[in-house]
C-alpha cells in the first residue's frame, strides 16, 4: 500500500522479482480489464493515424529546421524501456547537438533530479532551434509512430532509459507496469518544475492506480493547455 502524490491511499499493481536483460526490467502488468485495455488502444491508433496525416506538413517543416540549424539527423533515435521493461526504439526532433550522449557524462554532477533522471534547466547541449522546439513540445512528435506501433500510448508515464532503470528501487520500476505515453500526470502538473524524482514518480502511480479512459480524456484535454501556455517547458 502506498500514499499516492493526491493523497489516495491504494494497492499497486502487483510486482515480479525484478531481472534485468539488456539493463531492462521485466515487470508484470497491472489488472485492468480487456474491454477498458481494448478502447485504449484504439483511441491511440485513430488518434496518432489522423494526427501523423494532418500534421505531415509541420513535421516536415521541423525536420528541415533541425537539419539546416544543426548537424545531424533530424530524428533523434534512443533506446528506452517500456511495458515490462521491454527496450524500443524511442523517436524524436533531435533538439540538442549530434554528440549530446557524449557530452552527457561531462554534465552529470549539474543534474538537478533528485533521483535515478536526469535534467538539467540551462542545458548547454539543447540548439537554439531545440529551444523552440522544447518550448512547445514539438520535438515529442515522432513519438506519434510509437504510439501507432504499440511501444506507446497517447498517455502514460514517460519512458525512461535502461541506466535510468538499472537504479530504480522496486517501487520505481512499478512505473514500468503500463505502457509509457507521450503525455501524463507529471506532464500536466509542473514537469520539468518538479525537482523530485519521487514526486514525478508518485504522480505515475496515482496515474496507474486510478487509470480510467476518462482520466486519459482529461489529462489530454490539460495537455493541450500546458503545451500552448509552454508551461513546465525546459
Amino acid at each position: 500500500m502506498i500514499v499516492a502524490a493526491s493523497g489516495v491511499t491504494g494497492r499497486l499493481p502487483r510486482l515480479s522479482t525484478i531481472q534485468f536483460d539488456t539493463v531492462c526490467a521485466r515487470i508484470d502488468s497491472p489488472l485492468h480489464p480487456w474491454w477498458a485495455r481494448g478502447p485504449k488502444r484504439a483511441i491511440d491508433i485513430v488518434v496518432s493515424v489522423l494526427l501523423l496525416v494532418l500534421l505531415a506538413p509541420l513535421l516536415l517543416i521541423l525536420a528541415i529546421g533541425v537539419r539546416l540549424t544543426s548537424g545531424g539527423p533530424a530524428i533523434f533515435a534512443h533506446t528506452r524501456c517500456g511495458l515490462r521493461g521491454r527496450p524500443f526504439r524511442f523517436y524524436k526532433f533531435r533538439s540538442m547537438v549530434a554528440d549530446a550522449e557524449a557530452r552527457k557524462r561531462e554534465l552529470i554532477a549539474l543534474n538537478e533530479v533528485q533521483g535515478p533522471a536526469f535534467k538539467i534547466a540551462r542545458d548547454p547541449r539543447i540548439t537554439r532551434f531545440g529551444h523552440f522546439l522544447r518550448k512547445y513540445s514539438l520535438d515529442e512528435l515522432p513519438q506519434l509512430w510509437n504510439v501507432l506501433i504499440g511501444n506507446m500510448s497517447l498517455v502514460g508515464p514517460r519512458p525512461p532509459t535502461p541506466g535510468e532503470v538499472s537504479a530504480y528501487t522496486r517501487r520505481q520500476a512499478q512505473r514500468l507496469s503500463v505502457v509509457p505515453g507521450i503525455t501524463g500526470l507529471w506532464q500536466v502538473s509542473g514537469r520539468s518544475n518538479i525537482a523530485s524524482f519521487d514526486q514525478w514518480v508518485a504522480l505515475d502511480l496515482t496515474y496507474i492506480e486510478r487509470w480510467s479512459l476518462w482520466l486519459d480524456l482529461r489529462i489530454l484535454a490539460r495537455t493541450v493547455l500546458v503545451v500552448v501556455r509552454a508551461e513546465g517547458s525546459r
